[in-house]
C-alpha cells in the first residue's frame, strides 16, 4: 500500500528536497507569526523577487546562487525595515516597489544574457531538481541557525510582536529584534525559493500562521500549531507532486490552502456550537 513511499524516498533529489523544504517550512511558519501580527507579512513576497533578481544576476556572473543572493536579500530585507521605520514610503509601498524593480531587473538581466541557460520557471515557480548537494548542505546549516536562534530569543521576539512600545520602555533593544526578525526571514526566504519559487515561497509564511490562527489564542499555541500545519502541509504536498507529477510548490500552497479551509470551518462551527 505504501510501496509509493519507499519508492518516492529512494530518489536521492527527492530527498534533498523533503530535508531542506521542512527544515524552510518550518522556519518559516515560525517567523511567520511574528510578520502576520505586525502586518508585515507581505515581506516575504517582496524579499522572494528580490531574491529572483539576485538569482538571475549570479546565474549571469558565475557564482554560486545561495552564496551570492543570501546577502542581497538580508540587505533588502534592513532597507525595508529601514523605510517602514523612518521613511514616508510604509510598508506595503515600499515592499511593492523594491518587489517590482527587482524582478523587472532579474528577467532583464536573463533576457540580455548571452550563453545563460536558464528556465526562469524553475526560479518562478520552483523545482526539486535544483538542490544540489553543496545546496543541501548549505540550507541545511543555515535553516538550523534560524530555528536555533528563534528558539534562544523566543521571549524577546514575541514581547516585540505584540507590543513594541512596551518592549522599548522595559529597556529591550527593540529595533534589534526586528532586524533580527527581517535578517532570518531574509535567509528562510532564499533557502525556501528554489524549491518552491519566487512567486510561492511567501505562501510557506502566511498560510500556517493564518490556519493556527483560526483556532488558537495564546501566541505559543499559534506558533505550534503554525509549525505543525506547515510541516505536514509540506509532507503532503509534495507526495501529491510525486504521484500526480505536479509542481512541488503549487502542491504545497494548496495543501496550505486546503488546511486554512478546514481550520475556518472548525472555528465557524465551534463558534456556532458555543
Amino acid at each position: 500500500m505504501f510501496d509509493w513511499l519507499h519508492e518516492m524516498f529512494s530518489y536521492t533529489f527527492i530527498s534533498r528536497a523533503l530535508l531542506v523544504g521542512m527544515i524552510v517550512s518550518l522556519a518559516a511558519a515560525l517567523l511567520g507569526v511574528s510578520l502576520v501580527l505586525k502586518r508585515y507579512s507581505m515581506i516575504g513576497d517582496g524579499l522572494s523577487h528580490v531574491g529572483f533578481g539576485a538569482l538571475a544576476i549570479a546565474m549571469v556572473l558565475g557564482a554560486a546562487p545561495l552564496a551570492f543572493t543570501i546577502p542581497v536579500v538580508v540587505i533588502a530585507a534592513l532597507i525595508l525595515l529601514r523605510l517602514s521605520e523612518t521613511s514616508k514610503i510604509k510598508g506595503d509601498a515600499a515592499i511593492g516597489m523594491i518587489a517590482t524593480a527587482a524582478l523587472a531587473i532579474g528577467v532583464t538581466v536573463l533576457s540580455l544574457a548571452k550563453g545563460v541557460n536558464a528556465d526562469i520557471s524553475s526560479y518562478l515557480f520552483g523545482s526539486i531538481l535544483v538542490m544540489s548537494r553543496d545546496d543541501v548542505t548549505l540550507s541545511l546549516a543555515l535553516g538550523g541557525a534560524v530555528l536555533i536562534l528563534f528558539v534562544l530569543f523566543y521571549r524577546r521576539i514575541f514581547t516585540v510582536t505584540f507590543d513594541e512600545a512596551f518592549a522599548r520602555a522595559t529597556g529591550l533593544k527593540a529595533g534589534l529584534y526586528n532586524t533580527l526578525i527581517a535578517t532570518l526571514t531574509a535567509v528562510t526566504i532564499v533557502l525556501g525559493m528554489r524549491l518552491m519559487g519566487a512567486m510561492l515561497i511567501s505562501s510557506l509564511i502566511i498560510f500556517p500562521a493564518l490556519t493556527a490562527m483560526r483556532l488558537c489564542k495564546s501566541f505559543l499555541r499559534v506558533t505550534l500549531t503554525a509549525a505543525i500545519v506547515s510541516l505536514v502541509s509540506f509532507f503532503i504536498g509534495m507526495s501529491i507532486s510525486y504521484l500526480l507529477s505536479t509542481p512541488a510548490g503549487a502542491s504545497v500552497v494548496l495543501v496550505n490552502a486546503l488546511f486554512f479551509l478546514a481550520f475556518s470551518l472548525i472555528a465557524k462551527l465551534r463558534t456556532r456550537v458555543q
